[in-house]
């Protein structure tokens, strides 16, 4: 049970993943947590009459911050129930919204159903690690609306993203991925790294991801962490 009111009221602390570092707990704060909500919902076009299947964990960022408060705080369906590839398919058919992490979508593109799918009733948003097109181009192909996201627990989860439709085009830089063109807060490039500011970070100030990022005609790409 999500004590929605309580969170927003006084905040609630989350782990990282550990995808790219120590696992540490970090405190969102009410004022982070309003704002990235209207952010979220902004970005994967969240209302009351959207119906969310919940598969992350509640403990970390892209679990409860995604799509799961900024839902419930309108009142749309949120159904969470543990990740398994194979019954995937099968849940989702009822919902408009779902979030996956990377290792997620590989998992399913080892079953037998993933190129059948449709998924056209279905809004995707992938984050929390890297993003690959393949992962991008086959979930359009299967015609699910998908949105590239980055952001860490510290930032966002919606920082800087980009939502593609069934036949769009995905840019491409080198051996870097893409990770957006829309940024929902202050940035600055110092030596690569990506330093950010905003109602969406649990700093006041400005914050060294440690992400290298590129920026080339207005799309983001991904080169690592230093």
């Amino acid at each position: 049970m999500i004590d929605v009111k309580k969170i927003l009221d006084e905040g609630i602390t989350l782990k990282t993943s550990g995808s790219t570092g120590v696992p540490k707990a970090i405190f969102q704060n009410p004022t982070k947590i309003r704002a990235s909500n209207v952010i979220a919902r902004e970005v994967q076009k969240i209302n009351a009459k959207s119906k969310i299947l919940t598969v992350c964990s509640l403990q970390h960022a892209g679990g409860l911050l995604a799509q799961t408060l900024p839902g419930l705080e309108v009142g749309a369906c949120v159904e969470i129930v543990p990740f398994n590839a194979f019954r995937w398919p099968e849940q989702v058919t009822t919902f408009t919204h779902t979030h996956l992490t990377p290792k997620h979508i590989e998992l399913l593109r080892k079953t037998k159903s993933w190129g059948r799918l449709d998924l056209s009733h279905l809004r995707i948003t992938c984050g929390s690690d890297v993003v690959t097109s393949t992962m991008i181009k086959e979930s359009l192909e299967q015609g699910a609306i998908f949105t590239v996201n980055w952001g860490m627990t510290e930032v966002g989860p919606c920082a800087i993203n980009k939502t593609f439709y069934p036949g769009d085009r995905i840019p491409f830089y080198q051996d870097y991925f893409f990770i957006g063109s829309e940024i929902h807060c202050d940035y600055k490039l110092i030596d690569s790294c990506l330093i950010v500011k905003g109602d969406i970070c649990v700093y006041d100030g400005w914050f060294n991801t440690g992400d290298i990022v590129v920026c080339k005609e207005g799309n983001f790409f991904f080169g690592g962490r230093k």
